[in-house]
């Protein structure tokens, strides 16, 4: 099969697809994409541009003789910001090597054109309607080349992700770092089709052979241990509050097991952290919740109120009390409200906070005491 390259551009279309007019511009951007193919330099295109530029029509046309240009060396060497001579030869010459144009000499091979009235009855210098003839060939091997660009890019996006897998999976063990550099080397190259397919396979039968010697166990998903107890907020909170009126007969407490007191009881203090502890660390709450709070079913209703106020997201919010319980994330939020002037973003420093949490790193105990060691506000009793 006769590379593109090897076609002479004289020869006759038998299927007529290259008679009449094309866009000059087109084709050179055609032509430009398949440079390639046909042994093309982008020294050699501009010299092609700078002819092109001499033809005064846009659309060029495909009969014979139909589209001389005839710029003297000076005149070319000009709009090509001084290209030397001998090289603007030595491209035009590729150019007719080729068959993009073809030279009509004149008896004393000077390039120069007789004209009758207002039309030119004869000239000599370059015919670029061989350009036009075969913009079907040129059109097709530009698609082509684009076709094939595209194709490489996939292959060598495909060669850099199993590189990555196999870098993950064998941690640069049992001869694995020297595939990984050659992957890393060939990558950096322009290469071939063939390669990288070889590549990607190679890449493939390594992943394919640890992943069967290695046969991972199934991972579990790390869990915290659940609590029945009522200080924990597992369970279901109702955010309405009723307020007390006198024609409202006061409703019994429900009762509370004798374990679930001590439980909750023995957490607060282990932890610190009771709901006295934070109205005490936390007297700022007080401006925005004067009626004072009763129970951690009003400090996660007042959490839940400051949060945009503070410019706390409720996705982030409701991020927060996932992570680390209603409870918990009621106390940074009031902690968060008592340092407010001092945090650039309360929203980053939630998140940052829940990420701890889910990292088993977090305690509301150290914001309480920072806070009651700076002495903010008397002791309230709930």
């Amino acid at each position: 099969m006769e590379k593109a390259s090897q076609i002479a551009f004289g020869r006759q279309d038998p299927c007529g697809r290259l008679a009449g007019d094309h866009d000059k511009w087109d084709l050179l951007a055609a032509l430009t994409h398949a440079a390639a193919e046909f042994d093309l330099s982008h020294r050699t295109l501009g010299v092609l541009k700078a002819l092109l530029t001499f033809f005064p029509e846009r659309a060029l046309p495909a009969e014979p003789d139909s589209a001389i240009v005839f710029p003297s060396n000076r005149k070319l060497m000009e709009r090509l910001n001084g290209m030397p001579e001998s090289t603007l030869r030595r491209h035009l010459a590729a150019l007719t090597r080729i068959g993009i144009v073809s030279r009509k000499n004149s008896p004393n091979r000077k390039r120069y054109a007789r004209r009758s009235g207002e039309d030119t009855a004869l000239a000599f210098g370059f015919d670029l309607s061989p350009l036009a003839r075969h913009a079907g060939q040129i059109f097709d091997a530009a698609l082509a080349a684009k076709a094939r660009a595209g194709h490489l890019a996939v292959l060598r996006d495909r060669v850099a992700v199993l590189r990555q897998k196999l870098s993950e999976l064998s941690e640069l063990a049992d001869g694995a770092a020297e595939l990984l550099e050659a992957a890393r080397r060939l990558l950096r190259r322009k290469p071939c089709e063939t390669e990288l397919a070889r590549m990607a396979e190679t890449l493939r039968e390594e992943i394919a052979s640890r992943t069967a010697d290695q046969a991972p166990q199934p991972s579990r998903l790390p869990s915290r241990e659940m609590s029945g107890s009522t200080s924990q907020n597992e369970r279901h909170i109702q955010h309405s509050l009723k307020k007390d009126s006198d024609s409202e007969a006061a409703q019994p407490a429900a009762p509370c097991s004798p374990s679930d007191r001590a439980d909750a009881t023995r957490e607060e203090a282990e932890n610190g952290n009771g709901l006295s502890t934070v109205l005490r660390a936390c007297p700022e709450v007080q401006s925005y919740y004067p009626g004072g709070l009763r129970s951690w079913q009003d400090a996660d209703l007042i959490a839940e109120k400051l949060s945009p106020m503070m410019g706390i997201a409720m996705p982030v919010l409701s991020d927060a009390r996932a992570a680390m319980g209603r409870r918990d994330a009621a106390t940074a939020v009031m902690c968060i409200l008592e340092k407010l002037g001092t945090i650039r973003s309360p929203g980053a420093y939630l998140r940052r906070l829940a990420q701890k949490a889910r990292a088993g790193q977090f305690s509301t105990k150290p914001m309480l005491d920072a806070l009651l060691q700076r002495g903010a506000g008397a002791e309230i009793v709930s």
